[in-house]
């Protein structure tokens, strides 16, 4: 099985280039879109015609923010679109989905960018997301979160880490939910696998910054560690372009 993440800003802008080529070529079973900006009544009409899919949205209150769709080959057995906590709702950011031997989490975490509020919102959803995962984990569910997390965990996450420490996206408070998601026993696939550096899954629309491959490893697939084993590879698809960021994906 097949389990790819892409954040595409902009489901209908990278309509007009190629993502329907990318869902031919890598066939994945599911996958998990963030950032879609769009309604329901703006859904494209070749999104509605693709066969041997189940799709999944949620969408945020404002037009054109936010919003992740899931699309999947097997039904779930459910799906839901929180995290526990109504004052994370509004925003499209969730989608739930459980499978027999797991379950999914696609999620659009926020951005601390803004402002002290937002990253107040960001690092406080992060406690809320750990808190229902763990909850699901003790009662003996394994958990695959897939996602745009907004943050580069390490040095080696990003190419320019001196000058980015005092940025969101970076910060220690930041880095350190992500150290305590480690510790509680959930586990960075794609690091298990490559501990190389360069390798990143974002990067800014300025200064040819992926052509120079001046990035940032943000887009994660995270699994318990109990569900480790049944992981084969994880990888980033750093070739597939139409948004700032590139897919990252792991094989079960």
């Amino acid at each position: 099985m097949k389990i790819i993440s892409f954040n595409v800003n902009g489901l209908r802008a990278i309509m007009n280039k190629n993502f329907m080529g990318f869902l031919e070529e890598y066939k994945p079973d599911i996958l998990g879109l963030q950032e879609t900006k769009l309604q329901e009544a703006q859904i494209p009409l070749e999104i509605k015609k693709i066969e041997n899919y189940h799709l999944y949205w949620s969408y945020a209150k404002k037009a054109g923010y936010s919003g992740t769709a899931l699309f999947t080959q097997t039904k779930p057995l459910n799906v839901s679109y929180d995290i526990g906590d109504d004052s994370f709702d509004g925003e499209g950011r969730i989608i739930q989905a459980e499978f027999e031997d797991f379950i999914l989490f696609n999620i659009y975490f926020p951005n601390g960018q803004m402002n002290d509020e937002r990253l107040q919102y960001k690092l406080a959803f992060y406690d809320q997301f750990l808190t229902h995962v763990e909850g699901l984990r003790k009662a003996g569910k394994n958990i695959i979160a897939i996602g745009d997390y907004n943050t580069a965990h390490q040095e080696i996450d990003l190419a320019n880490p001196k000058e980015n420490a005092k940025f969101s996206g970076f910060l220690p408070i930041e880095r350190q939910w992500i150290d305590k998601f480690v510790a509680s026993g959930y586990i960075d696939t794609f690091r298990h696998f490559d501990p190389s550096p360069h390798k990143y899954s974002w990067w800014t629309y300025r200064m040819g910054a992926r052509e120079r491959n001046i990035g940032w490893r943000i887009d994660y697939c995270f699994v318990n560690e109990e569900f480790m084993g049944k992981i084969k590879n994880a990888f980033i698809l750093n070739n597939v372009f139409g948004s700032d960021h590139c897919p990252v994906g792991i094989e079960i």
